[in-house]
């Protein structure tokens, strides 16, 4: 975690717990029958006090559950006639209690894409097994489901096997072609802490092609280049998972930190960068919770820069 994260975070938690300690405060000492004064600071701290249980509330049993589906158009002269839709899921962090699970398979398949990717982190125990597989098994595509791990399912679940049985094809240092006609895009990945292995995953795919690179923690870009990559797609972050408004996210658990918390960013050479706020929460002891930091589904529509497409 690096230090202005530190510093969000104790800062955050810091005027949390005064305003706790005020609140308890008087509480006591209104059931002691104590006198009480109002004044105008004190009136403004029930008010903020107040703002946080309402935020409370939508942290905790609203947004969660509030899952959105973003739509991002990229447009590119590799594509000539027809145009693709890819759907990127990742982070569902799956736990034993289902959440937005079955929403999202009907959200998916309703949108019939060309492609699914799932870039990491799978289950929260290995109770939630089960719910992930069945989730995966059940989303459809007319060309093909791609996914690489993240770092929940390399330290956790090594031995797993959690695409086992899914329909999804494991890119780990490998690339596939979704064809459309005359047209093609390529889909490659690496699983966690393989960063250097990029180049050769890339090297025998044709320059000509769009090429979408999976990988679990934004920022790759930054350690190998771009490498003839048109679009890379990441997730881990969570949008901070808690998040300010004005300010976005308190911690990302990033090592580029708040550079690369959320959404389209645009790189060297016309590439792009999305990071997903994911589907699930962090597991273990991390309370399962969202705030200004919704569950996400995007769909690229990889379009040719022609007005003349499928």
């Amino acid at each position: 975690m690096r230090l202005v994260e530190i510093l969000s975070f104790v800062v955050f938690s810091g005027t949390v717990g005064v305003i706790l300690a005020f609140e308890w405060r008087w509480l006591l000492a209104l059931i002691r029958r104590q006198p009480l004064v109002s004044t105008l600071k004190v009136r403004i701290i029930h008010c903020i006090f107040f703002l946080g249980c309402l935020s409370a509330v939508d942290a905790f049993f609203i947004e969660p559950y509030w899952l959105e589906v973003r739509h991002i158009d990229i447009k590119t002269d590799k594509l000539k006639q027809a145009s693709f839709v890819i759907v990127q899921i990742s982070d569902l962090h799956c736990d034993k209690q289902v959440r937005n699970e079955e929403r999202l398979v009907r959200i998916v398949n309703d949108l019939k894409p060309d492609a699914i990717v799932f870039t990491g982190d799978s289950i929260n125990s290995l109770e939630a097994l089960p719910l992930f597989k069945s989730t995966l098994s059940r989303l459809e595509a007319t060309s093909g489901k791609f996914a690489v791990q993240g770092n929940w399912d390399v330290w956790y679940w090594p031995d797993a096997d959690i695409f086992r049985s899914t329909g999804f094809e494991e890119l780990d240092g490998r690339f596939k072609i979704v064809k459309r006609g005359a047209d093609q895009i390529a889909v490659a990945g690496l699983n966690p802490w393989k960063p250097g292995k990029m180049p050769l995953v890339l090297d025998k795919v044709p320059a000509d092609i769009f090429k979408i690179f999976l990988f679990h923690y934004p920022g790759i870009h930054e350690e190998i280049g771009v490498n003839g990559v048109d679009l890379f797609l990441s997730g881990h972050v969570h949008g901070g998972q808690v998040a300010l408004p004005f300010y976005g996210a308190i911690v990302t658990l990033s090592k580029y930190g708040k550079k690369y918390e959320d959404g389209l960013y645009p790189l060297a050479g016309g590439s792009h960068l999305f990071v997903s706020r994911g589907v699930g929460m962090e597991g273990g002891a991390v309370p399962r919770v969202r705030f200004f930091a919704r569950p996400e589904i995007t769909v690229f529509h990889i379009q040719p820069k022609n007005e003349k497409h499928e």
